[in-house]
């Protein structure tokens, strides 16, 4: 269906203006809940902890809390209105207590599952790149910084030694951000369920439109 240039800009406006403030990104975001983690869940710690102990497992829920808002405060600094950078400093300087006995934690479990201490350091040097590394979200960005956004702001709140359950409600639903996801308002993909790929509008695209109007079939590859 053909849209005008006109009708995108009014309704970009119209949108922006009726959007609640939390909705910095999309007039309405994907439902991204998520249970309370254990921490045995597969995929959320980045790798398995076998024979760990709960107080391990909390550590390791703990340490990729601070690693995926870690990565959020360097990574979401494209929008001001996100304060990433400024409450994970507070979370650092708050929380240190918390977060230092997580780090011992887990530094005992490497050392104690290794055979020796140098190859205990070096699987939690591993670990520890890993798990950064799995936070860095290219193609979902908005919603992992949004999201992000809103769990830093309960962590900042959270009284000290709360660290820990705020990791084991909201762990999962950062970790649900990084799939791609856009406006679910106004779902803006075209999908072939026989197929199985998804098009997106390529509003930018000079060759998709044709008298300042958008024609989808002159720029959807098919």
């Amino acid at each position: 269906m053909p849209v005008s240039r006109l009708f995108l800009a009014a309704s970009a406006a119209l949108l922006a203006g009726a959007a609640p403030a939390s909705a910095q990104f999309y007039f309405r975001g994907p439902d991204i809940a998520s249970p309370r983690l254990t921490g045995m869940e597969p995929g959320i710690l980045g790798q398995a902890f076998p024979g760990a102990t709960p107080a391990e497992t909390r550590a390791a829920l703990v340490w990729n809390l601070r690693a995926a808002l870690n990565v959020a405060a360097l990574q979401c600094q494209f929008a001001p209105t996100l304060l990433t950078l400024p409450n994970y400093n507070a979370i650092i300087k708050d929380h240190s207590g918390e977060l230092t006995a997580s780090y011992a934690t887990l530094t005992k479990y490497f050392m104690r599952t290794a055979k020796t201490p140098k190859a205990g350091q070096t699987a939690l040097d591993q670990y520890g790149t890993r798990v950064y590394s799995s936070y860095s979200a290219v193609y979902s960005q908005l919603t992992f910084c949004q999201t992000a956004d809103d769990v830093s702001q309960q962590v900042v709140f959270a009284p000290r030694g709360q660290f820990g359950e705020v990791a084991a409600e909201r762990l999962g639903e950062i970790r649900n951000s990084m799939t791609r996801w856009g406006e679910q308002q106004f779902p803006s993909v075209v999908r072939s369920q026989a197929a199985g790929w998804i098009n997106y509008p390529l509003f930018g695209n000079d060759k998709c439109w044709r008298k300042g109007v958008y024609e989808p079939g002159r720029c959807i590859k098919r």
